[in-house]
């Protein structure tokens, strides 16, 4: 597992000249950033969020100490992390992304295929990025469970039935 905290969103800019700021929510609840305030940046580096809008593509808001657009602007690109322990408890077949970065990935019969090293979205669901010492290229597996039926969080593990071909 990793850290204790998890990406819940980033700040895209300035929203206006009173210093309030553009949200991008990663919540599966969008409006749910609001409520894991005070959030954090990679450097640690607190921000206390108050949402005050729903705007296109996120929300206006406003942070504590921030007064003008130009100490909005200059926090463009923050990438904004809440504590594990204020987010909600997941369903049984549900994962934070940050849990399964670092498992190993086994396939059904026990051989090791690699690590996961990053889970990525482009739209049309989850991929696990998986690297290992026998691959030459990362292998991006797509997260279903027809693929992935089983994550062992507690071992570090997951077990995979890929794709005909595609580990190669």
């Amino acid at each position: 597992m990793s850290d204790t905290r998890i990406i819940v969103g980033a700040i895209a800019g300035a929203f206006g000249v009173h210093g309030e700021v553009r949200i991008k929510s990663f919540c599966a609840d969008p409006e749910a950033i609001g409520e894991y305030s005070p959030l954090t940046s990679e450097d640690g580096t607190e921000y206390v969020l108050t949402l005050t809008r729903a705007i296109k593509n996120g929300f206006a808001a406003e942070i504590e100490g921030v007064e003008t657009k130009e100490e909005a602007d200059a926090l463009r690109g923050v990438t904004l992390y809440a504590d594990r322990t204020h987010l909600p408890s997941l369903p049984d077949d549900e994962f934070y992304h940050a849990d399964l970065i670092g498992l190993t990935v086994l396939d059904t019969g026990g051989a090791v295929l690699g690590t996961v090293r990053n889970v990525l979205n482009h739209g049309a669901g989850d991929l696990l990025e998986v690297q290992g010492a026998d691959l030459k290229t990362p292998v991006l597996l797509p997260f279903t469970l027809q693929n992935v039926p089983t994550v062992d969080l507690a071992s570090g593990r997951i077990i995979a039935d890929p794709p005909d071909g595609l580990f190669d």
